[in-house]
Protein backbone atom coordinates (compact mmCIF):
# COMPACT_ATOMS: atom_id res chain seq x y z
CA UNK A 1 0.00 0.00 0.00
CA UNK A 2 2.74 2.37 0.80
CA UNK A 3 4.75 1.48 -2.36
CA UNK A 4 1.25 2.45 -4.40
CA UNK A 5 0.84 6.00 -2.71
CA UNK A 6 4.96 6.42 -2.91
CA UNK A 7 4.62 5.63 -6.89
CA UNK A 8 1.46 7.81 -6.95
CA UNK A 9 3.13 10.84 -5.45
CA UNK A 10 6.12 10.10 -7.70
CA UNK A 11 4.17 10.35 -11.02
CA UNK A 12 2.07 13.53 -9.68
CA UNK A 13 5.56 15.07 -8.88
CA UNK A 14 6.35 14.57 -12.28
CA UNK A 15 3.02 15.72 -13.94
CA UNK A 16 3.57 18.71 -12.26
CA UNK A 17 7.18 19.61 -12.63
CA UNK A 18 6.01 18.87 -16.89
CA UNK A 19 3.22 21.46 -16.36
CA UNK A 20 5.73 24.14 -14.85
CA UNK A 21 8.20 23.11 -17.73
CA UNK A 22 5.27 23.92 -20.34
CA UNK A 23 4.10 26.50 -18.41
CA UNK A 24 7.59 28.68 -18.50
CA UNK A 25 8.20 27.74 -22.12
CA UNK A 26 4.76 29.31 -23.10
CA UNK A 27 5.94 32.57 -21.21
CA UNK A 28 9.19 32.90 -23.12
CA UNK A 29 7.37 32.10 -26.25
CA UNK A 30 4.32 34.68 -25.50
CA UNK A 31 6.88 37.45 -24.33
CA UNK A 32 9.35 36.82 -27.21
CA UNK A 33 8.53 38.76 -30.51
CA UNK A 34 8.01 35.78 -33.02
CA UNK A 35 10.43 36.80 -35.53
CA UNK A 36 13.68 37.02 -33.58
CA UNK A 37 16.33 34.19 -34.09
CA UNK A 38 19.12 33.35 -31.65
CA UNK A 39 21.62 35.61 -33.26
CA UNK A 40 19.41 38.88 -33.40
CA UNK A 41 18.73 41.18 -30.19
CA UNK A 42 16.20 43.62 -30.01
CA UNK A 43 16.61 46.27 -27.78
CA UNK A 44 14.97 49.93 -26.56
CA UNK A 45 17.45 52.81 -26.15
CA UNK A 46 15.58 55.30 -23.73
CA UNK A 47 16.97 58.87 -23.47
CA UNK A 48 16.62 60.33 -20.14
CA UNK A 49 16.39 64.32 -20.14
CA UNK A 50 17.19 64.52 -16.54
CA UNK A 51 20.25 62.71 -15.50
CA UNK A 52 22.18 63.15 -19.08
CA UNK A 53 21.76 58.84 -20.06
CA UNK A 54 20.08 56.48 -22.39
CA UNK A 55 18.75 53.33 -20.79
CA UNK A 56 18.94 50.23 -22.62
CA UNK A 57 16.38 47.65 -22.39
CA UNK A 58 16.81 44.00 -23.46
CA UNK A 59 13.07 43.43 -24.81
CA UNK A 60 13.30 39.61 -24.73
CA UNK A 61 14.50 39.77 -21.12
CA UNK A 62 12.41 42.11 -20.41
CA UNK A 63 14.55 44.21 -18.50
CA UNK A 64 17.44 47.10 -18.13
CA UNK A 65 21.04 45.94 -19.33
CA UNK A 66 22.74 49.35 -19.30
CA UNK A 67 22.67 52.90 -18.38
CA UNK A 68 25.09 54.94 -20.58
CA UNK A 69 26.18 58.22 -19.89
CA UNK A 70 25.72 60.49 -23.74
CA UNK A 71 25.50 64.18 -22.06
CA UNK A 72 22.86 66.69 -21.08
CA UNK A 73 19.62 67.05 -22.16
CA UNK A 74 19.53 63.44 -24.60
CA UNK A 75 16.50 63.84 -27.29
CA UNK A 76 15.77 63.11 -30.73
CA UNK A 77 16.56 59.02 -30.56
CA UNK A 78 16.67 57.84 -33.70
CA UNK A 79 17.91 53.96 -34.93
CA UNK A 80 20.20 54.07 -37.79
CA UNK A 81 18.60 52.46 -40.77
CA UNK A 82 21.54 50.45 -42.13
CA UNK A 83 24.42 50.46 -39.54
CA UNK A 84 24.23 48.72 -36.04
CA UNK A 85 23.74 52.31 -34.55
CA UNK A 86 21.70 54.58 -32.39
CA UNK A 87 22.15 58.27 -32.81
CA UNK A 88 20.37 61.07 -30.99
CA UNK A 89 21.46 64.53 -30.17
CA UNK A 90 22.21 66.59 -26.35
CA UNK A 91 19.95 69.61 -26.58
CA UNK A 92 21.99 71.60 -24.18
CA UNK A 93 25.38 70.11 -25.23
CA UNK A 94 25.22 71.23 -28.69
CA UNK A 95 26.16 68.16 -30.57
CA UNK A 96 25.03 64.99 -31.56
CA UNK A 97 26.38 61.56 -30.82
CA UNK A 98 25.93 57.85 -31.84
CA UNK A 99 25.61 54.28 -29.70
CA UNK A 100 27.43 51.26 -31.24
CA UNK A 101 24.83 49.05 -30.15
CA UNK A 102 26.95 46.22 -30.00
CA UNK A 103 29.29 47.40 -27.78
CA UNK A 104 26.95 49.77 -25.83
CA UNK A 105 28.99 52.70 -25.80
CA UNK A 106 29.23 56.17 -27.35
CA UNK A 107 31.40 56.20 -30.21
CA UNK A 108 31.33 60.12 -31.51
CA UNK A 109 30.12 63.55 -30.34
CA UNK A 110 29.71 65.31 -33.08
CA UNK A 111 29.14 69.15 -32.67
CA UNK A 112 26.32 70.78 -34.75
CA UNK A 113 25.65 74.09 -32.94
CA UNK A 114 23.48 75.31 -30.00
CA UNK A 115 20.03 73.35 -29.12
CA UNK A 116 19.52 70.35 -31.73
CA UNK A 117 16.48 68.64 -30.88
CA UNK A 118 16.32 65.94 -33.47
CA UNK A 119 18.05 63.96 -36.26
CA UNK A 120 17.41 62.39 -39.37
CA UNK A 121 18.98 59.70 -41.70
CA UNK A 122 19.18 59.60 -45.94
CA UNK A 123 17.51 56.59 -47.21
CA UNK A 124 20.86 54.81 -48.00
CA UNK A 125 21.82 55.76 -44.33
CA UNK A 126 24.85 57.48 -45.84
CA UNK A 127 24.50 61.01 -44.26
CA UNK A 128 22.80 62.36 -41.09
CA UNK A 129 20.97 66.12 -40.91
CA UNK A 130 20.85 67.85 -37.78
CA UNK A 131 19.03 71.35 -37.22
CA UNK A 132 20.40 73.97 -34.77
CA UNK A 133 17.71 75.68 -33.15
CA UNK A 134 19.95 78.09 -31.11
CA UNK A 135 22.34 78.79 -34.19
CA UNK A 136 20.39 78.89 -37.08
CA UNK A 137 22.19 75.83 -38.82
CA UNK A 138 21.80 73.08 -40.69
CA UNK A 139 24.49 70.31 -40.86
CA UNK A 140 25.08 66.93 -42.53
CA UNK A 141 27.51 64.42 -40.98
CA UNK A 142 28.77 61.25 -42.52
CA UNK A 143 27.57 58.47 -40.26
CA UNK A 144 30.48 56.51 -40.92
CA UNK A 145 33.06 58.71 -40.23
CA UNK A 146 31.47 60.76 -37.58
CA UNK A 147 32.32 64.03 -38.60
CA UNK A 148 30.16 66.88 -40.61
CA UNK A 149 30.91 67.39 -44.16
CA UNK A 150 28.29 70.15 -45.02
CA UNK A 151 26.62 73.27 -43.10
CA UNK A 152 24.50 75.78 -44.36
CA UNK A 153 22.46 78.75 -42.64
CA UNK A 154 18.49 79.21 -41.72
CA UNK A 155 16.34 80.88 -40.41
CA UNK A 156 15.37 81.81 -37.14
CA UNK A 157 15.06 79.01 -34.45
CA UNK A 158 14.97 75.76 -36.99
CA UNK A 159 13.46 73.07 -35.55
CA UNK A 160 14.54 69.89 -37.28
CA UNK A 161 15.56 69.14 -40.40
CA UNK A 162 13.66 66.34 -42.32
CA UNK A 163 14.61 64.21 -45.43
CA UNK A 164 11.88 63.61 -48.16
CA UNK A 165 11.38 59.88 -48.99
CA UNK A 166 13.70 60.45 -52.08
CA UNK A 167 16.41 61.70 -50.48
CA UNK A 168 16.81 64.60 -53.04
CA UNK A 169 15.68 67.37 -50.18
CA UNK A 170 15.60 68.20 -46.91
CA UNK A 171 12.87 70.64 -45.44
CA UNK A 172 13.39 72.87 -42.17
CA UNK A 173 10.58 74.68 -40.27
CA UNK A 174 11.74 77.88 -38.68
CA UNK A 175 9.82 78.42 -35.65
CA UNK A 176 10.51 81.94 -35.00
CA UNK A 177 10.13 83.11 -39.19
CA UNK A 178 6.96 80.85 -39.62
CA UNK A 179 9.06 79.52 -42.56
CA UNK A 180 9.37 75.93 -44.55
CA UNK A 181 13.00 75.52 -46.10
CA UNK A 182 14.19 74.23 -48.66
CA UNK A 183 17.52 72.46 -49.11
CA UNK A 184 19.10 70.29 -51.86
CA UNK A 185 20.66 67.24 -49.49
CA UNK A 186 23.46 66.28 -51.34
CA UNK A 187 24.86 70.30 -51.26
CA UNK A 188 23.09 71.69 -48.79
CA UNK A 189 22.48 74.83 -51.04
CA UNK A 190 19.39 76.69 -50.66
CA UNK A 191 16.11 76.04 -52.59
CA UNK A 192 13.64 77.93 -51.50
CA UNK A 193 11.62 79.46 -48.42
CA UNK A 194 7.41 79.48 -48.16
CA UNK A 195 5.46 81.15 -45.56
CA UNK A 196 3.83 78.63 -43.40
CA UNK A 197 1.32 78.98 -40.14
CA UNK A 198 2.87 80.47 -37.29
CA UNK A 199 5.43 78.26 -35.43
CA UNK A 200 5.61 75.10 -37.40
CA UNK A 201 7.71 72.64 -35.87
CA UNK A 202 6.57 69.33 -37.07
CA UNK A 203 6.82 67.74 -40.40
CA UNK A 204 5.56 64.63 -42.96
CA UNK A 205 5.97 64.04 -46.45
CA UNK A 206 3.92 62.15 -48.81
CA UNK A 207 5.39 58.85 -50.10
CA UNK A 208 5.63 60.30 -54.06
CA UNK A 209 7.63 63.45 -52.63
CA UNK A 210 4.64 65.86 -53.94
CA UNK A 211 3.28 67.56 -50.75
CA UNK A 212 4.86 68.16 -47.25
CA UNK A 213 2.46 68.73 -44.16
CA UNK A 214 4.09 70.66 -41.20
CA UNK A 215 2.70 71.46 -38.11
CA UNK A 216 1.70 74.82 -36.54
CA UNK A 217 1.48 75.17 -33.09
CA UNK A 218 1.41 79.01 -32.51
CA UNK A 219 -1.85 79.31 -35.21
CA UNK A 220 -3.62 75.93 -34.74
CA UNK A 221 -3.05 74.92 -38.44
CA UNK A 222 -1.55 72.47 -40.66
CA UNK A 223 0.27 73.67 -43.40
CA UNK A 224 0.16 71.96 -47.26
CA UNK A 225 3.14 72.65 -49.06
CA UNK A 226 3.70 71.92 -52.74
CA UNK A 227 7.38 70.83 -52.84
CA UNK A 228 7.07 70.35 -56.52
CA UNK A 229 6.04 74.22 -57.17
CA UNK A 230 7.13 75.27 -53.71
CA UNK A 231 4.44 76.95 -52.67
CA UNK A 232 1.99 76.89 -50.11
CA UNK A 233 -1.72 75.13 -50.80
CA UNK A 234 -3.36 75.67 -47.64
CA UNK A 235 -3.54 75.96 -43.78
CA UNK A 236 -5.96 73.67 -42.42
CA UNK A 237 -7.27 75.07 -39.10
CA UNK A 238 -7.52 72.51 -36.63
CA UNK A 239 -9.77 72.41 -33.08
CA UNK A 240 -6.49 72.61 -31.14
CA UNK A 241 -2.59 72.89 -31.24
CA UNK A 242 -1.07 70.19 -33.29
CA UNK A 243 1.07 67.36 -31.86
CA UNK A 244 1.88 64.13 -33.08
CA UNK A 245 2.10 63.46 -37.07
CA UNK A 246 1.08 60.29 -37.96
CA UNK A 247 1.39 59.67 -41.65
CA UNK A 248 -0.38 56.14 -43.08
CA UNK A 249 1.98 54.42 -44.99
CA UNK A 250 0.41 55.05 -48.29
CA UNK A 251 0.14 58.64 -47.81
CA UNK A 252 -3.85 58.76 -47.88
CA UNK A 253 -4.83 60.07 -44.50
CA UNK A 254 -2.67 62.10 -42.01
CA UNK A 255 -3.34 61.60 -38.20
CA UNK A 256 -3.02 65.07 -36.14
CA UNK A 257 -3.10 64.46 -32.10
CA UNK A 258 -3.80 67.77 -30.22
CA UNK A 259 -3.98 67.56 -26.10
CA UNK A 260 -5.21 70.70 -25.60
CA UNK A 261 -8.95 70.16 -27.15
CA UNK A 262 -8.26 66.35 -26.42
CA UNK A 263 -8.87 64.94 -29.97
CA UNK A 264 -7.55 63.60 -33.28
CA UNK A 265 -8.12 65.06 -36.37
CA UNK A 266 -8.06 63.39 -40.14
CA UNK A 267 -6.58 65.15 -43.20
CA UNK A 268 -7.24 63.58 -46.47
CA UNK A 269 -4.26 64.27 -47.67
CA UNK A 270 -4.96 63.96 -51.45
CA UNK A 271 -7.54 66.32 -51.01
CA UNK A 272 -5.84 68.38 -48.47
CA UNK A 273 -8.79 68.52 -46.50
CA UNK A 274 -9.91 68.01 -42.37
CA UNK A 275 -12.30 64.29 -42.83
CA UNK A 276 -12.83 63.41 -39.68
CA UNK A 277 -12.67 64.09 -35.94
CA UNK A 278 -12.62 62.33 -32.91
CA UNK A 279 -12.57 62.78 -29.06
CA UNK A 280 -9.55 61.08 -27.40
CA UNK A 281 -8.97 61.69 -23.90
CA UNK A 282 -7.86 64.49 -21.31
CA UNK A 283 -4.22 65.21 -23.30
CA UNK A 284 -3.17 62.83 -26.27
CA UNK A 285 -0.47 63.74 -27.60
CA UNK A 286 2.14 61.06 -28.99
CA UNK A 287 1.37 58.38 -31.48
CA UNK A 288 2.32 54.94 -32.91
CA UNK A 289 0.76 52.94 -36.17
CA UNK A 290 1.33 49.74 -37.15
CA UNK A 291 2.52 48.79 -39.92
CA UNK A 292 -0.67 48.02 -41.98
CA UNK A 293 -2.11 51.73 -40.70
CA UNK A 294 -5.34 49.24 -39.24
CA UNK A 295 -4.40 50.68 -35.51
CA UNK A 296 -3.50 54.12 -33.83
CA UNK A 297 -2.12 54.24 -30.37
CA UNK A 298 -1.62 57.77 -28.81
CA UNK A 299 -0.77 57.99 -25.78
CA UNK A 300 -2.61 60.14 -22.84
CA UNK A 301 -0.40 62.52 -20.56
CA UNK A 302 -3.53 63.16 -17.49
CA UNK A 303 -5.20 60.14 -17.71
CA UNK A 304 -1.72 58.09 -17.64
CA UNK A 305 -2.99 55.34 -20.56
CA UNK A 306 -2.57 54.90 -24.13
CA UNK A 307 -5.64 54.32 -26.23
CA UNK A 308 -5.95 52.29 -29.16
CA UNK A 309 -8.18 53.53 -31.94
CA UNK A 310 -9.08 50.79 -34.76
CA UNK A 311 -8.83 53.73 -37.92
CA UNK A 312 -10.83 51.83 -40.67
CA UNK A 313 -14.24 52.10 -37.96
CA UNK A 314 -13.32 55.44 -36.19
CA UNK A 315 -13.32 53.18 -32.79
CA UNK A 316 -11.58 53.73 -29.80
CA UNK A 317 -10.85 50.46 -28.04
CA UNK A 318 -10.62 49.80 -24.37
CA UNK A 319 -7.28 51.99 -22.67
CA UNK A 320 -4.45 50.18 -21.33
CA UNK A 321 -2.80 51.48 -18.31
CA UNK A 322 0.66 52.83 -18.00
CA UNK A 323 3.00 54.74 -15.80
CA UNK A 324 2.49 58.68 -15.03
CA UNK A 325 2.77 60.80 -17.74
CA UNK A 326 2.79 58.50 -20.77
CA UNK A 327 5.04 60.09 -23.56
CA UNK A 328 6.77 58.90 -26.48
CA UNK A 329 5.64 55.19 -28.12
CA UNK A 330 6.97 53.09 -30.58
CA UNK A 331 6.32 49.79 -31.94
CA UNK A 332 8.90 47.07 -32.52
CA UNK A 333 9.59 45.77 -35.93
CA UNK A 334 7.40 42.61 -35.63
CA UNK A 335 4.71 44.95 -34.28
CA UNK A 336 4.03 42.58 -31.24
CA UNK A 337 5.01 44.75 -28.56
CA UNK A 338 4.36 48.72 -28.07
CA UNK A 339 6.58 50.23 -25.86
CA UNK A 340 5.31 53.72 -23.93
CA UNK A 341 8.28 55.78 -22.24
CA UNK A 342 6.77 57.82 -18.61
CA UNK A 343 8.20 60.77 -17.78
CA UNK A 344 7.25 61.20 -14.51
CA UNK A 345 7.16 57.46 -13.04
CA UNK A 346 10.56 57.10 -15.01
CA UNK A 347 9.78 53.62 -16.49
CA UNK A 348 8.81 51.84 -19.89
CA UNK A 349 5.21 50.06 -19.94
CA UNK A 350 5.53 47.19 -22.38
CA UNK A 351 2.03 46.53 -23.97
CA UNK A 352 1.18 43.15 -25.70
CA UNK A 353 -0.14 44.32 -29.09
CA UNK A 354 -2.13 41.32 -29.29
CA UNK A 355 -4.50 41.11 -26.11
CA UNK A 356 -4.06 44.83 -25.72
CA UNK A 357 -2.66 44.22 -22.10
CA UNK A 358 -0.28 45.87 -20.24
CA UNK A 359 2.62 43.22 -20.42
CA UNK A 360 4.94 44.65 -17.66
CA UNK A 361 6.76 48.10 -16.35
CA UNK A 362 10.93 48.47 -16.66
CA UNK A 363 12.11 51.05 -14.52
CA UNK A 364 14.46 53.47 -16.31
CA UNK A 365 16.56 57.00 -16.14
CA UNK A 366 15.03 59.93 -14.65
CA UNK A 367 12.67 62.17 -17.05
CA UNK A 368 12.54 59.84 -20.21
CA UNK A 369 10.89 62.06 -23.05
CA UNK A 370 12.54 59.66 -26.23
CA UNK A 371 12.57 56.28 -27.47
CA UNK A 372 14.52 54.30 -30.27
CA UNK A 373 14.18 50.35 -31.07
CA UNK A 374 17.23 48.68 -32.59
CA UNK A 375 16.92 45.07 -33.88
CA UNK A 376 20.46 43.86 -34.85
Amino acid sequence: MVSNVSRLNYRLLIALLLIVISAAVAIVRERRPSFLRPDLRLYAYIGNSRDASVSVVDLIRLGTIATIPVGPAPSGLRAHPTLDQVWGVSTEGGYAFFIDAPSGRVVSRIPVGASPFAVDFSPDGRLAYVAASGSASLVAIDCRAGHVVGRARTGRRPWLARVTPDGKQILVPNRDDSTLEIFDAATLAHEATIGVGSHPEQVVVLPDNSIAFVSATGSNEISAVDLRNHALISNLRLSGAPSALLLKPDGGELYVSMPESHGLEVIDTWRTEISDSMLLGSAPAAGAMTADASLVYVSDAQANSVTPIAMAARRLLSPISTGRHPGPCALDPSGDLLLVANEDSNDLAVIRVRTQSLLTMIPVGSRPTSLAIKLF
